[in-house]
């Protein structure tokens, strides 16, 4: 696959998105005080270091599979309804990661229609679709902790 330069830009873009994300959710794994929440985090960080490799892969002219929809996490809660220092600092996490997330999506949303090759929006579709899911996945945690209102 030849690139034009606006989609070589756009890559570059989407990489240092997707390196941010690695960034902040290994930190973020770092300082969460629920397990459950580390755990979430560090899996998340495996997924977007792999989005990047994959657009590291595409910049070399070559589009993997795109990827497969993540499964449904459950999540209990650990949380009661009253304010402590812990639940703030998980929430405050979770929060700049969604954040984080939704920002990310939207990347992939405008970049999706700027490139001619169907295999790769095909490719980042699927990533926009984890993405989602990731935001889908903080969410869930902070519903069940009662941290989204």
């Amino acid at each position: 696959m030849q690139l034009t330069p606006k989609e070589t830009g756009l890559l570059k873009d989407m990489q240092d998105q997707e390196k941010l994300c690695v960034d902040k959710y290994t930190r973020h794994a770092g300082c969460a005080k629920d397990p459950q929440l580390k755990d979430l985090f560090t899996q998340i960080a495996g997924s977007e270091q792999k989005h990047y490799d994959a657009l590291e892969q595409m910049k070399s002219g070559t589009v993997a599979a795109p990827f497969a929809s993540g499964s449904q996490q459950t999540f209990i809660a650990h949380y009661n309804m009253t304010e402590n220092a812990d639940k703030q600092n998980d929430c405050y996490l979770c929060t700049d990661l969604l954040s984080s997330e939704k920002h990310a999506s939207a990347l992939y949303d405008t970049c999706i229609f700027e490139f001619k090759d169907e295999n790769a929006r095909t490719l980042l579709n699927s990533i926009q679709k984890a993405e989602q899911g990731h935001g889908k996945a903080i969410y869930d945690y902070m519903s069940v902790n009662g941290m989204y209102s």
